[in-house]
This record gives structure tokens, sequence and C-alpha cells, in this order.
């Protein structure tokens, strides 16, 4: 209670003192009072600092284990061991091939093929073939042939461009038999046709579609015929010498729809054909004759597509230049469309195409065999027009019906020749002639083991001198087949039938000759040759083979006066190394 007091006294007389205090200037104030400012003795600690552990040692348990056993069994099944069967990436190849055979009417074949295996860069070959047949046709003059072929060819090939050539050469000696004498001397009635050249070329296959590739081509090619004995007439036999210069020139480009797909063929063939000597002449009928004859050809094509690819165009045309007695420029169209129906199931088509084909010695020669040397050399020009559909009715089954007009001018017709020879030779008349086709195919394939192909053409001519095309046939029809069994039996067949072909005759006491339109002519037999070939592979390298060839024995003129054999079989074996 004192002591409350004592503040009391104490707040009051700061209270009452100090505005006093604030109003006074200058001067010193003092106050004294009572007040107890004790302090308590310091002790000293005299333990020192420690540190305790926290952690915590957790007791380790230990789990016994308990035992126990429980029965088991078990049974095995057999398993069938696998059997395996290893295929190579890549079949082996062999360097070679030969055939071997012979057959009826001393009938021989040999051929043999030698070629590079598998390389990137080189590729190169050699290709010899002979046949022959020694027998002949009953009652007729002597018919026996022989054909031997031989070519070579090499390519290099590199990333870039690649450049290659090829050479050949053929002999082929026949008789002109087409008269009925058994005992002709076969000296009078022999030929034998020769030829032989070479072809190169360059080739240029830039990695970039959009740049100009090109392709520059030569070929060679000498073609004659038998020398006559008598040296004073060598000169008097057909002699042909051919050089042609092909170039393509291709460009593409996705810029531009119309010119996306841009070629160019241009392509100069000169032929120098000679009978005997020009302005001479060995007889009143027979004259010389000197035909050179150049002919250029620039032919430019564009394709481009529409509606997701489905409709197609190709347009162009050639320009044609016949440098020959006389210089004759023309022009042939080139266009064609299609579309594409259900994913190329349907394609319907229509299209118009013209061109000028060089007429050759060696063209007609290997056409009819049985031509004369002494023959004018006409160019052919074609106009066409087409239209028909085609497509796939299922993966293995595909089809094709077309119907063609066309117009051929100077086409070449064989005619038999009854002035420079009895009978027996053929010569050449040139005619306009206009041609109707209708024609089908359908094919059935099912991998590599079954093939079927069967083709349909009924034709219709008119032409402008003559009242039928001659040897030229009204329906065609062309069946082939074959069979694969485990690659080990091969079995092919194949029949052609041709109807309605009629040839020119001179004599109208010719069997079977009709008069029209002042001339005579006969009906050609009907065509109808099936043949049969089957082979066995013995082993990969070896196997044997047999041909039946016109089982039907027909005795069909392939020409007017020509027949050709019945029934003919060979018989052989291929081998490989």
């Amino acid at each position: 209670m004192e002591a409350m007091n004592r503040h009391i006294v104490l707040f009051l007389s700061i209270f009452f003192t100090l505005p006093m205090a604030f109003g006074q200037k200058g001067g010193d104030v003092n106050i004294v009072t009572d007040s107890d400012r004790s302090i308590a003795p310091a002790s000293r600690i005299y333990l020192r600092p420690t540190m305790i552990d926290t952690a915590i040692t957790s007791p380790v348990l230990v789990y016994p284990l308990l035992v126990l056993k429980e029965e088991t069994s078990f049974e095995v099944e057999g398993i069938e061991p696998a059997n395996i069967r290893h295929r190579p990436q890549l079949t082996q190849l062999y360097n070679g091939y030969a055939k071997l055979g012979g057959g009826s009417n001393l009938r021989g074949l040999g051929e043999v093929y030698y070629n590079s295996t598998r390389s990137r860069k080189f590729n190169w070959g050699a290709h010899a073939l002979h046949y022959s047949e020694w027998g002949g046709i009953s009652n007729y003059a002597p018919s026996q042939y022989d054909n031997t072929a031989i070519k070579a060819f090499g390519k290099v090939e590199e990333s870039r461009f690649s450049y290659g050539g090829g050479a050949h050469y053929r002999n082929q000696g026949l008789h002109y038999y087409g008269f009925e004498n058994p005992d002709a001397d076969r000296d009078s009635i022999k030929q034998r046709y020769q030829s032989v050249g070479f072809n190169a070329f360059y080739d240029s296959h830039k990695k970039d579609s959009s740049m100009l590739n090109y392709r520059i081509g030569v070929e060679y090619d000498n073609f004659s015929d038998r020398k006559p004995k008598e040296d004073s007439l060598k000169d008097w036999r057909g002699r042909e010498n051919y050089v042609g210069i092909k170039t393509s020139w291709q460009y593409n480009t996705s810029s531009n729809i119309l010119l996306s797909n841009l070629r160019a063929d241009l392509n100069v063939g000169y032929n120098g054909y000679n009978y005997g000597i020009g302005d001479t002449s060995i007889s009143v009928l027979d004259t010389g004759i000197v035909s050179k004859n150049t002919v250029v050809q620039l032919r430019p094509l564009t394709s481009f597509y529409g509606m997701d690819e489905k409709l197609q165009f190709k347009v162009g045309g050639e320009f044609a230049l016949d440098i020959h007695d006389e210089t004759k420029a023309s022009l042939y169209p080139i266009a064609e469309v299609r579309y594409s129906l259900f994913n190329d199931m349907f394609i319907p088509y229509a299209g118009v195409e013209g061109g000028l084909k060089q007429q050759r010695f060696a063209y007609l020669a290997n056409e009819n065999e049985f031509i004369g040397s002494n023959n004018q050399m006409k160019n052919e020009s074609r106009y066409e027009f087409h239209f028909g559909i085609k497509g796939t009715l299922s993966s293995r089954i595909s089809f094709n019906a077309n119907v063609a007009f066309k117009n051929l001018r100077n086409h070449a017709l064989f005619i038999n020749d009854t002035i420079y020879s009895s009978g027996n030779q053929f010569s050449v008349e040139y005619d306009t002639i206009a041609v109707t086709t209708i024609s089908g195919s359908i094919s059935y394939q099912e991998n590599e083991r079954l093939k079927i192909d069967v083709i349909g053409r009924f034709n219709t001519y008119a032409a402008n001198n003559n009242p039928y095309a001659w040897n030229l046939p009204q329906l065609e029809l062309i069946t082939r087949g074959s069979y694969n069994i485990a690659d080990k039996l091969i079995a092919k067949v194949d029949f052609t039938l041709e109807t309605g072909r009629k040839a020119r005759v001179f004599d109208p006491a010719f069997e079977g000759a009709k008069l029209e339109d002042g001339m005579y002519f006969r009906t050609l037999g009907v065509i109808a040759d099936a043949n049969i070939g089957a082979e066995f592979r013995y082993t990969p390298r070896l196997s044997i083979f047999a041909n039946f060839n016109n089982i039907a024995a027909q005795n069909y003129h392939r020409w007017n006066g020509y027949p050709v054999n019945a029934f003919q079989f060979m018989a052989g074996l291929t081998f490989r190394f």
C-alpha cells in the first residue's frame, strides 16, 4: 500500500510540474525522488552442454520358414517335326541355254543362248538359231528350206546414262516349190536371203524427271537375195542398204497440266534398193530398178489427265517428208481419249492415228518369202479411227472389244507372177484399201499356272483397183493356252483359223476360178492349224520337249499354190549351263 501511494505522489508531481518546465526559458530542473535500483547477484552454471541422440534402434524380427511339400506330376506330349523348305531370295541364273531337236520330214532344230548374269552395270549376250527341213511335199517340187540367225548385243548402264549396241546376221534358204513337179531341178528354183547389220544407241535417264531425257540410235542393214551364177548377171538381184537414225526426246513437268508429259520422236531413214542396173534391161520385160528413198518423220506427243486421273488424253501428230522421185509432205493426226470406270473395271476409249511406213525389200520378203526380186518400193500411208472398251472382269480375266476403220494407201498385195516366172513367184501390186475390223479378245491367267487367250477378228475390205484384197483373211480366230504343273510339266496348245481368203489367177481354166470385175480369182481353203506341245523339266537344268504341229493334217495353202506339210512332229531336249 505504501508503495502504491509512493507512485501516485510521483505521478502527480510530474503532471503539475511538466507544464511549468516547458514554460520556463532556460535553466536546469532537478527532480529528487526515492527508488530501489538493486541488482540481483549472478550465479555461474558449471555444466557443459552435451548432445542427446534421438535415434531409436528397431528390433530385428526373425520369422521361421514353414516347410510345405506338394506332390506334382507332368506328361510331355510329342511334337511332330517341322518341314523346312529353304528358298533363296534370288533364283540361280545360268549363262547358257541350249535347245536341240529333230523330227519328221528330216526337220532339225538347234538354238543357243549365252548371256551375262546379274550385273548392275553390264548386260551382254549372244543368240544363235538354226532350223531346217530336208524332206518334201508329195507331188510338189522340192521344198527344202533352212534358216540360220546369229545376233549379239551389249549394254553398259551408268547412273545417268546408258549406251550399247548389237550386230546380227541371217541366212535363209528356200525353194519356189509352188507347182506340181517332184522332179524339178532344185538349183533352178532355189533362193537365198542374207541380212547383216548393226545398231548402236545412247540413252540418258536423269533422275530428275523434269529434265530433258533423250535417246539417240543408229542402225544399218544390208539385205540381198541369191546371186546369179553368171558373173555378167551378178547385179541382177535384189540388194538393199538401209541406214536409220532414230531419236526420242522426253520432258516431264508437273507445273503445266496440258504439257505435263511431252515426247517427240525424230527419225530419218534412208533406203537404197537396186535390182540390176538403172536404165538397162536384160530382156524386153526385165528392166533394172534403182530406188533411193529418204523418209523424215517428226512425231510430237503430249498426254495429260483429269478427274482424278480417270480421264486420260493423248494428243499429237506426225509430220512426214517422203523424198523419193518427188518430195511429198504429209500430216497425220494422233489423238486418243479413255475413261476409267469402277476402278479400271471398264475403260471405254476412242482415237485416231496415222503415219507413214517406209517400205523395204526386207519387209516384203519377211511377209512372203516367195516374192520375186524385181519389185518397186512404195511407202504406205495409213489413217485409222477406232473405238472400243476394255477392262478386267476379275483379277484373272481381262477383255478388249474394238472397232477400227482404216484407210491404207499403197498397201502391198501379193499376186502370182506369170511374167518373170511360171507362177511360182509373187509380185507386189499396190492398192488403196478401206478396211473395217471388228475384233475382240479375252484372257484368263491364274498366276503362272494357267494362261488362256482367245482373239477374234472379222475384216471387210474395199480395194480401189481390185475386187478383193488378195490373200487377206476375212475371219481370224486365234486361241492359245498353257498349263504349268508344279514347274515340272508344261503343256501348250494353240489353234489358228482363217477363212475368206482369195487369190488372183490369170488362167480361166484354173480349178475353182471365177470372174469378177474383169479379173479371175479363186477362193483359198480354210486354214485350220492346231498345235500341241509339252515340256517335262527333269531337273532345273535339264528338260525334254515334244511338239505336234498341224495335228488335223490339213494341207492348206498359206499362199496360192503353196501347200504346207500335213502332220509334223519334233522332239528334243533343253539344258542350261
